[in-house]
């Protein structure tokens, strides 16, 4: 069964061409022209990823990526006009994975599309038995998908999840953000690695208790960054 996309783009003509592109590489595409009813279809049809544009009518994209990010941890790719790299961060900062500026070539989209895929795939699979990692009184379900410090649930995006995950695994080993980007985003993923920097400080203000003076991930000045903490 084909990934199912749903484009949600008021301007009528790059929504199609957008659809297009994709339905020759094989995906099932729906589309919306407004957020409100974006998120129906989001709701309705469960899709596999979600192309937005930030600039909607009724409801704008950075709502609907919001909601969409309260209760699934799908792949969502920003598109927008905008080019400043404070709507990159913001786009980032509410949970969306990538973040593509008009006028884009339909190429480059579904290329990141395919490598968003992939990454989600490789992180969501199921494995054959239950996945703990525990670190004072964080842990991580792998299997599960989910986080948690001591009886309280800490939402994450889906990058969130990954990149925290990613560094509990190599626990005390030091990244630099380049590093991170290729082990999360992936080699040939598209994208600016300052995002990496936008998601470790929204993971650090979700289960540090003073982000500024983070236990669990720390920042190694001039190298980039590493997990430490004592495992229970």
């Amino acid at each position: 069964m084909s990934d199912t996309i749903l484009i949600i783009e008021d301007e009528r003509e790059i929504g199609e061409l957008v659809r297009d592109y994709l339905e020759v590489e094989g995906y099932h595409v729906i589309l919306a022209f407004d957020g409100t009813e974006g998120l129906e279809l989001f709701k309705r049809e469960e899709p596999t990823l979600v192309v937005l544009d930030i600039m909607l009518p009724k409801t704008d994209g950075l709502e609907v990526c919001r909601t969409i990010r309260s209760n699934s941890t799908v792949p969502v790719i920003l598109m927008s006009a905008k080019k400043s790299e404070t709507d990159k961060i913001i786009g980032l900062g509410i949970g969306a994975d990538d973040y593509i500026t008009k006028p884009f070539s339909p190429g480059e989209l579904v290329a990141r599309i395919k490598a968003q895929l992939r990454r989600y795939k490789h992180f969501s699979s199921t494995v054959e038995k239950k996945t703990l990692l525990t670190s004072g009184e964080l842990q991580i379900d792998e299997q599960g998908f989910t986080v948690s410090i001591g009886e309280n649930n800490i939402e994450l995006s889906a990058k969130e999840f990954q990149i925290l995950l990613f560094l509990m695994k190599n626990k005390g080993q030091v990244f630099t953000k380049e590093q991170l980007f290729e082990k999360v985003w992936g080699y040939d993923s598209y994208g600016d690695m300052n995002a990496v920097t936008v998601y470790i400080r929204k993971i650090r203000e979700k289960i540090e208790k003073v982000p500024s003076k983070p236990t669990y991930i720390k920042t190694v000045w001039g190298v980039g960054y590493k997990f430490e903490g004592e495992s229970l």
